[in-house]
């Protein structure tokens, strides 16, 4: 009865309040390996489900341990992972790019050079100007 009175005393709330966002629980490797000793400690009946339950966590954590354990190591598969989009490396498609795209310009900037160069022969040729040899010729 004594519960039922202490709902009636509340004073109502309209809905205004605004609570602090809850923290997401993060675990570290040294916690997760001495729970994953303890968990694969247990052999009775109901001792994994008592360790669970006093450590508040979940069998999907101690299934997702284990895969990171088998998958990655001891050393690096435990460690905390930090959540939310990953940070993009400098992307090196961009680079390849542009450097492919200056590389066709100056190729054709080359090209229009060599053809200047063909026609100044020809010119000089055509008027019986001698033009000097290039070195190493």
């Amino acid at each position: 009865m004594e519960a039922v009175q202490e709902i009636k005393d509340r004073p109502l709330s309209v809905g205004t309040e605004v609570t602090e966002k809850t923290r997401r629980r993060t675990f570290s490797a040294a916690y997760k390996k001495q729970i994953l000793a303890e968990a694969d400690a247990c052999t009775k009946s109901g001792e994994l489900g008592a360790l669970l339950r006093r450590e508040s966590l979940y069998s999907s954590h101690l299934a997702s341990w284990r895969t990171a354990r088998r998958e990655h190591g001891e050393a690096t598969g435990l460690d905390p992972k930090k959540r939310g989009p990953k940070a993009k490396p400098a992307s090196d498609d961009k680079r390849v790019g542009s450097l492919e795209r200056e590389n066709a310009r100056l190729g054709a900037e080359l090209a229009r050079a060599k053809a200047v160069i063909e026609i100044q022969k020809k010119v000089a040729e055509l008027f019986g100007i001698d033009l000097p040899k290039p070195e190493g010729t």
